[in-house]
């Protein structure tokens, strides 16, 4: 029975595939059942398409690889399977050929009928709409998966706070912000996460925070969680740091704020303003919180700033994430320029 339904889920991935390279084009075959999702996959395909035209990019090819997480239920005549899509998506523009790299996980339902399986519903997680709580962040053991699972606690951590970590404490020189080992850092760990640090059930900020501070910014530790910007690793059962390391709206304020020495940035007005190892938050909604943090590791053809992130693991991303399930047209961005020296 497994190969039987997994069948159906690569005629899935190949429609997904073509879709994301030409979008609007009728698919060959559809293993999708589900009127809900076909109506929202046409009306997205149609913005896809305009996007790419605003962008001045030609699609060339696609490749998206499928993994089965786990299977949840396989009956007979019904299984549910948690899956990882893959994909990594080849344009041109101005001559230049480009990557971008996408995973992205979805819960498909499948069912046998009379001329094979097709799939009656998929579930998608949009981790990215999501913001880490406070107190879900202050309890690793009460953090859920992106499915409502509890997650295990997870083992001690290696970068407890010492002399070399702290080394932007006050009355230390200044140092200089290095924008491509931060951006080398985010390519190399966009995809895993780097296990010396918590990983969380929403990962960007953590993960734009250990960006910089590969990048030289300097821990600024209060031993306040509401104040500074630091992370303490593994203290006694439980890992420690403060909001505005893991959180996407504190940091969006941290650095909103004055600082006179340490990570210090500038609120720039458009994105072609940016350099590698930057950030962008986005607001998803328009009402001011801001929601997902990503890092700035490289530029199209035109100047225009391509992202990684994590969560939803990303790597050299179009910065406007127009192509995220997040994305509303009330977005709102905000771009900030890290110092040179900090």
């Amino acid at each position: 029975m497994e190969q039987e339904w997994k069948k159906s889920l690569y005629v899935y991935v190949d429609q997904l595939n073509r879709g994301r390279v030409a979008p609007g084009s009728e698919p060959r075959r559809t293993a999708v059942r589900d009127p809900h999702f076909l109506l929202e996959q046409g009306e997205r395909s149609r913005r896809i398409g305009q996007w790419y035209s605003r962008r001045g990019i030609t699609p060339l090819r696609g490749e998206t690889g499928v993994r089965t997480l786990r299977t949840l239920r396989q009956n007979p005549g019904e299984v549910i399977a948690d899956v990882a899509l893959h994909s990594a998506f080849y344009y041109e523009k101005g001559g230049m050929t480009h990557r971008e790299d996408l995973i992205q996980s979805e819960r498909l339902t499948f069912v046998q009928e009379a001329d094979g399986w097709g799939i009656i519903h998929v579930e998608r997680s949009v981790p990215e709409r999501n913001s880490l709580r406070r107190t879900t962040e202050a309890e690793p053991a009460l953090r859920l998966s992106k499915w409502g699972e509890a997650l295990p606690v997870p083992q001690p951590s290696q970068p407890l706070l010492n002399r070399r970590i702290i080394r932007g404490a006050a009355g230390s020189r200044e140092v200089r912000y290095r924008r491509e080992e931060a951006a080398a850092y985010a390519d190399r760990w966009w995809k895993d996460g780097n296990p010396e640090f918590e990983i969380f059930e929403v990962d960007c900020t953590n993960y734009v925070s250990q960006c910089l501070f590969a990048g030289g910014a300097p821990i600024n530790y209060t031993g306040k969680r509401e104040t500074g910007w630091w992370y303490k690793g593994y203290n006694g059962a439980r890992e420690w740091w403060s909001y505005s390391w893991a959180v996407s709206d504190s940091l969006q304020r941290y650095l909103s704020g004055y600082h006179s020495s340490g990570l210090r940035a500038e609120a720039v007005e458009r994105p072609e303003q940016l350099m590698l190892g930057d950030i962008i938050f986005y607001d998803w909604d328009g009402n001011g919180h801001y929601q997902h943090s990503t890092i700035v590791t490289a530029f199209d053809a035109g100047g225009m700033p391509l992202v990684n992130a994590r969560t939803v693991s990303s790597k050299h991303r179009y910065w406007d994430y127009r192509d995220s399930y997040a994305w509303t047209d009330r977005t709102a961005y905000r771009f900030f320029h890290i110092n040179d020296y900090l």
